[in-house]
């Protein structure tokens, strides 16, 4: 089967500090080796509501250039 969406995003979220259901920030919090975490607040009183991991795609290697020879002599001749 297709997938048929893309990455949810909340826009609302219960508060339970407001007492219903408020728009949402979202804040990033940490940056990961595999991705970023993310941290929902209450647009009314900042409360946190939430959180989530947005994961990166794998980044392909880069080739590692060869490096040419180093020459071992005395050092002062």
């Amino acid at each position: 089967m297709a997938q048929q969406f893309g990455t949810f995003t909340a826009s609302e979220l219960y508060c339970p500090r407001c007492g219903r259901a408020q728009p949402v920030r979202e804040r990033l919090l940490l940056i990961l080796p595999d991705g970023e975490l993310y941290e929902f607040l209450c647009a009314r009183c900042a409360t946190s509501l939430g959180k989530r991991t947005v994961t990166a795609p794998p980044r392909p290697l880069a080739p590692v250039a060869a490096r040419p020879p180093q020459r071992r002599g005395l050092i002062g001749r």
